[in-house]
């Protein structure tokens, strides 16, 4: 059979790729007659997936809260895959940098409206009841969204705004490490000191955010705008829409989940550890902004509200 002239082309190219790293192309040529057909569930892993639900009691809610948290996780994936992009680009442009953070929103925005099923989607009295089943995990030890904050914003941006003015921008990142802001959300209210939760989270990943902190602390997706020229407006409402998805929006569907399954006072509360998850969540109290400059004197005034 007379081979055509595109699968003559195809095999030339094939033989210099393989003949470049002193490789046989016929031998993988050979393997192809052997290789099974890719199908969807063998790519995906469909049945790896669907068998990481390990619910720990019997209530049926409770793998609703399981696979919208492994979601979201998927999720944060996806926004540090984009941010890593824009961080080791070597030839950074706005085209490419206005695409990623479009990207980043929109997964964030996903999350955000999705987050209807945690708010609506399980009933009260299970969630009560599976919750206390789960001590001390909390979705506050979300390795990834605390990596997403690194990777957002010079460091000191995320330590507790009552500890700011104790840093410059070149304080070590270790320092700024032991006052970042998430640490008084899991400090006991009565007595002051870490929950096991907070514990727990620091003993596996203090050292990695501290690691990452010092990587992106001159690549990070702040200093990488800085490097843009000329930002266009695109660009900059990205970066703004980024800002408000992610201090804003996201701790305010928190906020409006947490108050619909934990009406008490957080003292009394034993899935918060005993900790005002009010204060931490709140983007007015909080005043977290990733990119104060870009913002006007009046909306940093009314920040989160």
């Amino acid at each position: 059979m007379e081979l055509k002239p595109e699968i003559l082309s195809l095999l030339e190219k094939l033989e210099e790729k393989y003949a470049a790293t002193g490789q046989d192309m016929q031998s993988y040529l050979e393997g192809l007659l052997y290789t099974d057909y890719v199908t969807y569930w063998d790519y995906i892993q469909t049945d790896t997936l669907l068998s990481l639900q390990k619910p720990k009691t019997q209530i049926p809610d409770e793998e609703i809260f399981i696979m919208y948290h492994q979601v979201t996780e998927l999720y944060f994936k996806l926004i540090l895959h984009e941010m890593k992009q824009v961080a080791r680009n070597e030839n950074l442009n706005d085209e490419f940098m206005t695409a990623r953070v479009t990207r980043m929103n929109r997964y964030f925005e996903t999350l955000t409206k999705s987050f209807a099923i945690m708010i609506d989607g399980m009933e009260v009295e299970q969630f009560l009841k599976f919750r206390m089943a789960l001590l001390p995990a909390s979705g506050f030890q979300s390795a990834q969204y605390r990596m997403i904050e690194i990777l957002s914003t010079d460091f000191i941006r995320l330590v507790g705004k009552d500890f700011r003015d104790d840093y410059s921008a070149n304080a070590s990142i270790a320092s700024m490490y032991e006052k970042i802001y998430w640490k008084a959300g899991a400090t006991e209210l009565a007595t002051g000191r870490k929950t096991h939760t907070l514990i727990q989270f620091e003993q596996k990943y203090g050292e990695t955010f501290v690691k990452l902190g010092e990587e992106f602390r001159v690549n990070n997706l702040w200093r990488r705008y800085q490097e843009v020229e000329s930002p266009s407006e695109a660009l900059t409402t990205a970066m703004k829409e980024f800002d408000l998805n992610v201090n804003v929006r996201w701790p305010m569907v928190h906020m409006k989940s947490a108050a619909r399954y934990l009406r008490k006072n957080p003292e009394d509360i034993k899935a918060t550890g005993g900790t005002n998850w009010q204060k931490y969540l709140s983007p007015p109290i909080q005043r977290r902004i990733f990119y104060p400059e870009l913002w006007s004197e009046d909306e940093l005034d009314n920040w989160g509200r």
